[in-house]
C-alpha cells in the first residue's frame, strides 16, 4: 500500500472482498482503526457482517440488522468478522486479500445456509460443490 491518503468511504466501504483467484470472500461493511506509536491512525482491519453494518445504518434499521445478526449467529461471539489489513494486497474495483474465504472465517452463516439450504435443492447452481 502507499502512504498517500485516500477516501475510505469511496475506496473501501461496501466494496467486495475477493481472494487472489477472484473468489468472493465478503463485503467491507466497516473498518477498524488503530493508533500507531507515533500517534498517527491507520486502518487495522476490514470488518464484515451485520454487527459491522448495523451501526452504519440509521435508527431502527441498524438496530434490526444487528438484532437479526445476533439471532442468526452460529458463534457465541457476535462481533463483526475481521480481516487484518495486512492481508490486503490490492485495492481496486474490489479489495483483494491474500487468503481464501475458508481461511478467513468471515462468512460462516452464509456457508451454513449454502450447505444446508441451497445445496440440497435439486438444480441449484451450488449443487456440485
Amino acid at each position: 500500500m502507499t502512504d498517500e491518503p485516500f477516501d475510505l468511504r469511496l475506496r473501501l466501504l461496501d466494496r467486495q472482498v475477493v481472494d487472489g483467484d477472484g473468489g468472493l470472500v465478503c463485503k467491507v461493511d466497516d473498518v477498524e482503526f488503530e493508533q500507531g506509536p507515533d500517534g498517527s491512525w491507520h486502518v487495522a482491519a476490514l470488518l464484515s457482517g451485520p454487527q459491522a453494518l448495523g451501526p452504519r445504518l440509521p435508527g431502527r434499521l441498524g438496530q434490526w440488522v444487528m438484532a437479526v445478526g445476533r439471532r442468526l449467529s452460529l458463534h457465541p461471539d457476535v462481533a463483526p468478522r475481521r480481516i487484518p489489513f495486512e492481508r490486503v494486497t490490492d485495492i481496486g474495483s474490489a479489495v483483494t486479500v491474500d487468503r481464501a474465504r475458508d481461511d478467513l472465517d468471515v462468512a460462516v452463516l452464509e456457508d451454513w445456509v449454502c450447505e444446508h439450504v441451497i445445496n440440497p435443492i435439486p438444480g441449484s447452481r451450488h449443487e456440485s460443490e
